[in-house]
């Protein structure tokens, strides 16, 4: 595993040092987002590579319920971590998955949130189209990136090192 494969699952003490960074470097973004979103007391989130956790927290503030899925291990024992009280308290759950078939009923959300996250995921049409079957008719599906890709020279570099796409408008 290469240094910049943390970017895209993270492991170990470097990939755990990786999301408590992301927590941190993503919070303008995730916050211009979250500002948008209009959550609601009675929605049930879906937050989708959940990173560290953070965006989980800050959207449990307002919603009924959040769930949080990551393919990383490391990932979801530092969201749980982030989010312990509000696992006891039952708002939210995290657990190990794969957006490529997401262990969810059909309609089960209102919101269903991706940040940072979509460069990473194989197929996207197929990956949309189980954010789509898990979100309930007019939900609402928002992606969170901190470039549209078309003139970001970093995330050009970024994708040439790390097995990410970079998508634009």
């Amino acid at each position: 595993m290469g240094i910049f494969d943390n970017m895209r699952k993270p492991k170990g003490k470097l990939g755990e040092i990786q999301l408590k960074s992301m927590n941190k470097e993503h919070t303008p973004i995730s916050l211009w987002v979250l500002k948008h979103l209009d959550i609601k007391e009675t929605d049930t989130i879906l937050d989708i590579g959940c990173g560290g956790g953070i965006n989980i927290n800050r959207m449990a503030e307002h919603a009924k319920k959040v769930y949080g899925v990551d393919y990383s291990e490391k990932s979801v024992k530092i969201s749980k971590e982030v989010n312990d009280d509000l696992i006891k308290k039952g708002i939210v759950e995290i657990s190990q998955g794969n957006v490529q078939s997401l262990e969810f009923e059909d309609e089960s959300f209102d919101i269903v949130t991706a940040f940072e996250t979509v460069y990473f995921w194989p197929d996207i049409e197929k990956c949309f189209g189980e954010v789509k079957r898990v979100l309930k008719p007019g939900g609402k599906f928002m992606i969170g990136m901190e470039s549209n890709g078309s003139d970001n020279i970093p995330m050009k570099i970024s994708e040439k090192l790390i097995d990410m796409n970079v998508y634009n408008d």
